[in-house]
């Protein structure tokens, strides 16, 4: 059975981006972006909402076609191009790029997904995440801290009014050579 993955960058008080949708307080140096690449090459999809889709869409297709792109650069380029995604949007009508564009999060389908086979499925963006959360669809969380404090912007996990307890243990933690930390949490067993 495949896993759902949560996989977000995060500032230390909780942001994905700052005001104005500003990530450049992410550190993702050499180290961290192999990292990345070494993991996300693994995914069998890649699920996001229209935002993060097409911020993904405007730059990745054709990275590796700059002559000054590092190594590790043009290597993510062909594993975003070459990995199925989901885009979750309700006004996207056409998405290229091996993309499939589905409306709304349905928990029948997600689960028909991870029945499938391949690899986990890697999810990120704050608003499909949010959805997917609700729907209690998120089987591991893999968190990348950065250690900056922006002091506002797009939370991960934003506030809601029913609230959403879960149990989960500690899988795993790394520290990177730039500071950033990334910590694995697993949902518990029981899901009651």
């Amino acid at each position: 059975m495949r896993k759902v993955v949560l996989w977000s960058s995060v500032s230390l008080d909780g942001y994905i981006e700052g005001p104005g949708q500003d990530i450049g307080w992410h550190r993702v140096d050499e180290e961290l972006h192999q990292h990345f690449n070494d993991e996300l090459r693994q995914m069998g999809a890649f699920l996001s909402g229209r935002v993060t889709w097409e911020l993904m869409a405007d730059f990745w297709p054709t990275a590796d076609e700059d002559p000054g792109a590092e190594a590790v650069t043009a290597e993510f380029a062909a594993i975003w191009r070459d990995t199925p995604k989901i885009v979750y949007s309700r006004t996207l009508d056409h998405a290229d790029w091996n993309t499939t564009v589905v409306r709304e999060v349905v928990p029948d389908e997600v689960r028909a997904l991870t029945a499938g086979p391949g690899g986990d499925l890697a999810l990120s963006g704050a608003g499909v995440a949010a959805s997917f959360l609700e729907h209690d669809l998120v089987d591991e969380f893999r968190i990348y801290v950065h250690p900056v404090l922006v002091g506002g912007g797009t939370p991960l996990f934003p506030r809601t009014s029913t609230g959403m307890p879960a149990s989960l243990r500690l899988v795993g933690t790394h520290r990177f050579g730039n500071g950033v930390v990334m910590t694995r949490h697993a949902r518990a067993a029981d899901r009651s």
